[in-house]
């Protein structure tokens, strides 16, 4: 196997890294350091230029009498922000105009840094300074052109101790080179170091050398995944460039075992309230293993109110504060789904077990236990510590077939006990859902496909996600647990990891605007500084039978916020509610973990003061770590899309499709096709001519007047598919 050819040996050595390790310091005076930073800064303060190069600061503080003290003091203004190096000068930092942060995250030209104050800032690529996820980094704020936080990376305090890039091994003129998705250009690779790669290869990659941007790097290869050609290869590369861990620990993995060898015993049961005796069933996926929640439904015979009760595995009972278990699960924060694979937040002992809802076997549950009005009203709840006992699982497909009356003999035995609570839930659904738009509750459609796989794994198709009937049913029932468990919280005012949506910015509603009376050529009229949910409800529901809708709906999406998780009960705009929680899903997610873990104590009769003395901070941390596993595995669902959705459009490649205009940039334009696929048609792709722009809106042939307009239908050639970027290039048909 070549791991390099003849033109490696041409190319210069690795440079020297530029940061002077720390343990050259160890020895150094305090006082003599400190002098040094006097120097340095009394310098450089007095200098007309306002910065200086290295040589004559040196000189300026005479610093061969003692090099190591100066190299000392050098290096800790450095990393404080005082002093800002570029070019190898150096120059004082107006440290009113920067702050502190870490980089968060890296796309292909652009990135995301997080301050102190947990504020993310949107950077981009140009002034991104080479920095690398991880990294303590000095920026100032730059004018938003979205109304989001903007920044600019002045300075890299202190570079992240692991930087990893995933890749493909690509050949150039100076022979192999790694090829991430952050640089614009191959980078040179240390091949002495690495391990064995050829082209095409997807390889996992060690930055070794730093640069000021990152097309300077210099890396090493340290793992090789194989061909860059299988989705499934290129996905195992990312996780491990997210170092996301895959396996459990022994340790873990021994107190899984532990707490689930001893199954439900009377013991565990005792002091719950018990609804075994009640019809309690699950609806899942078809392959679905760890089913943490399960229905019930009755009718009030005396008022005709609905009494639903959500039943939610109690994985608080299994996963104690502090233990191993979990430590694991706040580390991972969520489990990962992507293609037919899963990352589990927890071991199989209890995800696919002690704590999954099982047909016919008991299981401990927290229970909400709702009453709700004929209309729909929320007008009562209560929350317990139970046992419960499923009659059925249930799968989606099945169910829908049960309701639609075109089910087989054998499915209506199966569900023969459950069907009658069946209709009624889908009674109740009805009238939930007529409530949330009353409320104004925006129904956005999801983009998301489903990956269709053959027994390799490899992609042969892909679909659109279609919601059925029980789908909605299960939606219904679980926000309306949610919304009960954090007016719970706010009605005896203990902590909580609250599910918030803010309102969207006004700069953000006002290019809404913008976008919409180019496309409809009419006004939306509404106010950017008092957007309410109602009023996308409204825009949406005005044109959802438009063929250009999807477009509106991309457009709305975009000008939303970001969805997270915060100890302060913010309220929800998409769901249109003021209390919003994650309650439905502890095996899979660790805000909902968290809340069982606080309503378990509450509901043993801890008091207000001790909940706030005891988690007051913990939810604080649970929800930054939350929100943060879940961008992650956000990113992780994302590129499996895109990397599938290439594997699958390689075998169509020279194939017509047709498709809408979704995005429109400086350089082209994004394509939906109508298998859901999306690629992009280049300007340099299209027909001989001299082209003029408007981002996010046309792209027009001044020659013979052409245009292409955000949500025109086009028929395009799929051209090519790169299955390790997740890249698909178009052409007109």
């Amino acid at each position: 196997m070549a791991r390099h050819n003849a033109k490696h040996e041409k190319r210069k050595k690795t440079p020297d890294i530029k940061k002077i390790p720390e343990k050259k310091f160890r020895h150094i005076k305090p006082e003599e350091q400190a002098q040094y930073c006097r120097k340095i800064k009394t310098f450089l303060q007095m200098t007309a230029r306002k910065q200086m190069n290295r040589n004559e600061l040196a000189q300026k503080c005479r610093a061969k009498r003692n090099p190591a003290a100066y190299d000392a003091a050098l290096n800790q203004l450095l990393k404080e922000g005082v002093i800002l190096e570029s070019r190898q000068s150096y120059k004082l930092c107006n440290q009113e105009e920067t702050f502190k942060a870490q980089t968060v995250r890296l796309a292909g030209n652009f990135g995301f840094i997080r301050d102190e104050n947990q504020t993310e800032h949107f950077v981009p690529g140009k002034y991104l300074l080479g920095s690398l996820v991880g990294d303590q980094v000095l920026a100032k704020s730059i004018e938003s052109r979205t109304g989001s936080p903007e920044a600019e990376i002045v300075s890299i305090l202190e570079e992240s101790p692991q930087a990893r890039l995933s890749g493909v091994i690509t050949a150039t003129e100076y022979g192999l080179c790694f090829l991430s998705g952050i640089a614009g250009t191959p980078l040179h690779i240390d091949y002495h170091e690495s391990c064995e790669y050829k082209i095409g290869d997807k390889v996992l990659a060690e930055v070794i050398y730093r640069g000021s941007r990152h097309m300077e790097h210099v890396v090493k290869i340290i793992m090789n995944f194989g061909s860059s050609d299988s989705a499934e290869n290129c996905m195992k590369a990312k996780i491990a460039e997210l170092d996301i861990p895959v396996e459990f620990t022994e340790q873990v993995q021994r107190e899984a075992l532990k707490v689930s060898a001893v199954g439900v015993t009377e013991f565990d049961m005792q002091g719950r309230k018990d609804f075994r005796h009640d019809i309690i069933f699950t609806i899942d996926g078809a392959m679905t293993k760890d089913m943490d929640d399960a229905v019930s439904i009755r009718k009030n015979p005396e008022n005709g109110n609905y009494i639903l009760g959500v039943h939610i595995a109690d994985v608080s009972h299994y996963v104690r504060p502090n233990s191993p278990l979990d430590a694991e699960a706040f580390r991972r924060g969520t489990s990962i789904y992507y293609a037919d694979q899963v990352i589990p937040m927890l071991p199989k002992q209890l995800s696919n077990g002690i704590c999954s809802l099982n047909p016919t076997e008991n299981r401990l549950t927290l229970s909400a236990v709702m009453e709700i009005s004929p209309e729909g009203d929320l007008l009562k709840y209560d929350f317990y510590k139970s046992v419960i006992c499923s009659r059925v699982k249930g799968v989606y497909h099945e169910c829908n077939q049960i309701l639609d009356h075109t089910a087989s003999p054998e499915l209506k035995e199966k569900y023969q006990e459950v069907s009658e609570s069946l209709f009624l839930l889908s009674e109740l659904c009805d009238k939930l859902e007529h409530v949330r738009k009353l409320r104004g509750a925006p129904e956005l459609e999801s983009t998301e496909s489903a990956l269709l796989l053959d027994e390799n794994g490899q992609c042969i198709g892909l679909a659109p996600i279609n919601r059925g009937r029980s789908e909605r049913i299960i939606e219904a029932c679980m926000l309306c647990a949610n919304e009960a468990a954090a007016k719970i919280a706010k009605q005896h005012q203990f902590p909580l990891v609250y599910r918030v949506h803010e309102h969207p910015s006004p700069e953000r509603i006002a290019g809404l605007k913008e976008m919409l009376l180019k496309l409809k050529q009419e006004e939306w009229l509404i106010n950017p500084e008092e957007t309410e949910p109602r009023d996308i409800q409204e825009l949406l529901d005005s044109n959802r039978s438009e063929n250009y809708f999807p477009v509106i709906n991309n457009l709305t999406l975009r000008a939303m916020a970001k969805a997270k998780y915060s100890e302060k009960p913010l309220g929800h705009f998409g769901l249109a509610l003021e209390d919003y929680a994650h309650f439905t899903s502890p095996i899979r997610r660790y805000p909902d973990l968290t809340v069982h873990r606080i309503l378990s104590d509450f509901l043993d009769g801890a008091d207000q003061e001790w909940l706030n003395k005891r988690y007051q901070k913990f939810t604080e941390n649970a929800s930054q770590r939350s929100s943060d596993t879940e961008v992650r595995a956000i990113q992780i669902e994302r590129e499996a899309d895109a990397c599938y959705a290439a594997e699958y459009m390689q075998a169509h490649v020279g194939e017509s499709f047709h498709g809408i205009i979704t995005s429109v940039t400086d350089f082209g334009m994004y394509v939906t096709l109508d298998n859901m696929a999306e690629g992009l048609l280049h300007i340099h792709d299209l027909p001989a001519g001299q082209y003029e722009t408007e981002e996010g809106w046309y792209i027009r042939n001044l020659q013979d007047a052409a245009e292409y307009r955000l949500g025109d239908e086009l028929d395009v050639i799929c051209t090519r598919a790169d299955v390790s970027s997740g890249h698909i290039d178009l052409a007109l048909a």
